[in-house]
């Protein structure tokens, strides 16, 4: 047995002391080939100082060997030493064997430094002068992926598949190929890989993309079992609980939909998104006391959400609390830019608490925008009523018996005024 293999077996069994005696030996008396393989396989443990070591005393001995310039530039970009990485591949001319080898080393320094098109330039060039290399089709894929560009990782990962690499670099490719082509919006594809994952690479995020994949499947029953097995396996993962809650919420299932929501705010109580769900699911209950609870806490987490202050104004508006829907809604209407919606709300509370002159303003704001909307024309024909403004009303009740025809009592009241 040679001192190489000797070190590696003492630090599988966590004899570190033995195997740093094992490496002094190997360096000095195990053959080339055998240090090689030695300082692979400590980079890919982890042991970087080591396989440096190794590297640069080979290098010595082979000042031409350009795959060994190639690993240290690796194992200085892990280092944070990028000026030494890229001194060691500018060495590696493009006629090199190792030239391709250098040009996924000198991408991956480019993605640390965030030079994506450098990143991409490097990779395309690799994949040109190596299409059918795993590595470079690997390292090319997970690039597309890393960026969002799904569509162009997706052909890739399956060409590695199809030279039989189920996996790469501990990468579970079905797992990729599931996210790829759910981020991708292809629901079917997605799900046929997402169920081939091996179950060591079953991680959060595939159980995750699985339960939603589901779901845009209408699979909700199998969406709602894999979204509570992922709390069961990870219950610290805070986008599964709203998923959940919405798979219940389809199924009209409003209690446990109301819990997962619930368990789901004790993990990330500052989710605003998650409270409004949550005031759906209780307006379903008709528990409107915790509706309001909810919007209330969610438009305070997240005051400048312009919906979800409508949302919490529509919720004011049908508990007939006017005044403090004009309280919520008068500091967004000096704030902002003028929004229909608002002056709209704004104009029922003024109407309901007869100020008329504040009413009649918002009403003409938000007129432009709801001018062929039948409900909003009703409201307005009712503050002309309750103001006395007749010319005005008769034009509203034109419009909205031109929109609305059958409405037999709007057609009558439009004729009672023309015949007075």
């Amino acid at each position: 047995m040679s001192y190489s293999e000797r070190m590696l077996d003492q630090l599988n069994s966590g004899q570190l002391e033995e195997a740093k005696k094992s490496f002094a030996c190997a360096l000095r008396k195990d053959d080339d080939d055998t240090l090689f393989n030695l300082a692979e396989q400590l980079y890919g443990l982890g042991f970087l100082h080591q396989s440096q070591r190794i590297y640069l005393k080979l290098l010595d001995k082979y000042p031409d060997e350009d795959e060994i310039k190639a690993s240290l530039a690796e194992i200085a970009i892990d280092g944070g030493h990028n000026d030494e990485a890229l001194a060691y591949l500018s060495q590696i001319a493009p006629s090199s064997p190792a030239y391709v080898q250098s040009l996924l080393v000198a991408a991956d320094l480019y993605q640390t430094e965030e030079q994506f098109e450098v990143t991409e330039e490097k990779l395309r060039e690799a994949f040109r002068l190596a299409p059918q290399e795993p590595a470079v089709l690997f390292a090319l894929s997970e690039y597309y992926y890393l960026v969002g560009k799904f569509d162009q990782a997706i052909p890739l990962y399956i060409s590695l598949i199809k030279q039989g690499y189920l996996e790469f670099a501990k990468v579970d490719i079905a797992g990729r190929l599931g996210m790829s082509y759910a981020q991708s919006g292809r629901f079917d594809q997605a799900l046929g890989y997402l169920d081939q994952v091996d179950p060591r690479y079953q991680t959060s995020d595939i159980r995750f993309q699985t339960g939603m994949t589901q779901l845009h499947l209408g699979k909700v029953k199998e969406a709602i079992s894999t979204l509570q097995e992922l709390i069961d396996y990870d219950n610290q993962y805070a986008s599964a609980y709203p998923a959940l809650a919405s798979a219940y919420l389809k199924e009209n299932q409003y209690q446990k939909a109301l819990k997962a929501a619930q368990e789901g705010l004790g993990v990330d109580q500052y989710n605003e998104q998650l409270y409004t769900l949550a005031a759906e699911i209780a307006s379903h209950l008709g528990d409107y006391s915790l509706m309001g609870k909810y919007l209330s806490t969610a438009h305070q987490l997240a005051p400048d959400n312009l919906t979800i202050a409508l949302q919490y104004s529509n919720y004011l508006l049908q508990q007939h609390r006017y005044q403090d829907n004009i309280d919520l809604l008068k500091p967004i209407e000096e704030e902002h830019e003028v929004d229909p919606q608002v002056e709209w709300n704004l104009a029922q509370s003024y109407l309901a608490l007869e100020k008329f002159d504040q009413a009649g303003q918002a009403f003409e704001t938000a007129l432009p925008a709801y001018q062929d909307n039948p409900t909003f024309l009703r409201q307005l024909i009712d503050y002309y009523q309750q103001s006395g403004q007749r010319d005005q009303l008769i034009d509203e009740l034109e419009r909205y018996v031109e929109l609305v025809p059958t409405d037999t009592e709007m057609v009558d009241l439009l004729d009672s005024y023309r015949d007075f």
